[in-house]
């Protein structure tokens, strides 16, 4: 099973910073993650007797690491012009950038070269960018690659028979505060909530909403058949709704409501219920199909809930965090702390539940709520059954490297 949510990074509503009262409350909370987050220098002190010297825990690796060409696994082999209409939305994604000005001359000449072969792309990936290995903290460059996919789900636009399940909008009352306004140390933060009084408090947690979901379903986007469905809907961030007279509602990623994701495939395998090869997404499927009546309570071990906006792309892949389409099989979603959203990256790993190499030049363009570290990919199948079969069971060993325009690597 895919242990995450597809959460690129929230939109920003209108209105949702709400007066002088949220703001200060957001600064308090501010300060107190800053106060709890801080560390006192080590004082020094003599060893009592009998006892040995504390030993310092060695330096981090460097995430980014020179590395060249001839080093990445079947670079030769793969078939890069396959890569490239994803190179171009990537370029499409990262204009509106500061560091734009890195990834201007390679992308304006990637739109110059049309649709190229695979040899002519590798000379300008050659040619345009400096590979550099990606490493662990630890040293290590090895770590776990994932999968998603764009589910198909049946429901309707009205809560009719057989569809009870609300794929729910952003609620009015949920705010999203950039804690870089209050505190620039805090960039990349952003703190979720409601108001309560004059206080923000934690948003409901998805225990509480399966209660509200009646009422807040007035606003629904559509109503599907099946909650489970629904439920993988939220970890996949983007999907499809086919509607009764046989169209399409296309739904993505909107926002979420600041909780932590919870994985029930390790709820199951805790509770005696499922082996741990078991706990793929097809596993649980099938252990909810055996068990209906709770179905609801496994869910609500997984506190976060996710938010949905309606798409209008009709065509091409679902939207990812860059505000691009993802192509198939050749989008990752990455941690952007140490990946940039836009870059190329080869990805060295196997075909799920195999040990066939699967070398591949990937685009970073999305992220997800529990791809964190800095060798951890989320890979992209496409849409449909056979792509969430391949992504269901894809939990495999991976090497990575970023490929980076001159100046936008470390110095």
């Amino acid at each position: 099973m895919r242990h995450i949510s597809r959460i690129p990074a929230p939109l920003q509503r209108p209105g949702a910073r709400r007066g002088g009262a949220v703001l200060a409350a957001a600064g308090a909370l501010a300060a107190l993650l800053l106060a709890g987050c801080a560390t006192q220098a080590p004082v020094p002190c003599p060893v009592c007797p009998g006892e040995k010297a504390a030993v310092p825990a060695p330096p981090a690796a460097p995430p980014l690491q020179p590395a060249r060409f001839d080093d990445l696994p079947g670079w030769q082999d793969d078939d890069l012009a396959a890569a490239w209409p994803g190179l171009l939305n990537s370029c499409k994604g990262m204009k509106s950038r500061r560091d734009w000005p890195l990834w201007r001359g390679a992308c304006e000449e990637a739109a110059t070269l049309g649709t190229p072969d695979s040899a002519t792309a590798r000379r300008f990936f050659e040619s345009r960018f400096t590979p550099w290995r990606l490493v662990n903290p630890d040293g290590a460059d090895n770590g776990l690659i994932t999968g998603y996919y764009e589910p198909m789900l049946n429901g309707s636009r009205q809560r009719i028979s057989p569809n009870q399940h609300p794929v729910l909008p952003v609620p009015a009352d949920l705010l999203t505060i950039e804690l870089s306004d209050v505190f620039p140390e805090l960039k990349n933060l952003r703190l979720r909530g409601r108001l309560q009084g004059n206080k923000v408090v934690p948003y409901w947690s998805r225990a509480e909403l399966a209660p509200r979901e009646a009422k807040m379903g007035e606003k629904a986007i559509a109503w599907v058949d099946d909650p489970i469905e629904l439920f993988f809907l939220q970890i996949q961030g983007s999907g499809r709704v086919k509607l009764p007279d046989g169209s399409l509602l296309r739904v993505g990623y909107a926002d979420q409501n600041g909780h932590p994701y919870q994985s029930i495939g390790r709820v199951l395998i805790e509770r005696g219920e499922l082996k741990p090869e078991q706990a793929s997404m097809q596993g649980i499927q099938g252990w909810a199909r055996a068990n209906p009546t709770k179905v609801q309570a496994l869910l609500n071990e997984n506190p976060s809930y996710v938010f949905f906006r309606e798409l209008k792309n009709a065509d091409g892949g679902p939207i990812g965090a860059l505000g691009v389409p993802l192509s198939d099989a050749r989008s990752l979603a990455v941690d952007p702390r140490t990946t940039p959203l836009g870059a190329p990256v080869f990805l060295a790993t196997s075909w799920p539940n195999e040990e066939r190499p699967l070398n591949r030049l990937m685009l970073a363009q999305d992220t997800g709520g529990a791809i964190k570290g800095v060798v951890r990919a989320d890979f992209f199948w496409g849409f449909g059954p056979d792509a969430g079969s391949l992504a269901g069971r894809m939990k495999q060993k991976g090497r990575m490297w970023v490929l980076l325009p001159p100046g936008a690597g470390p110095r």
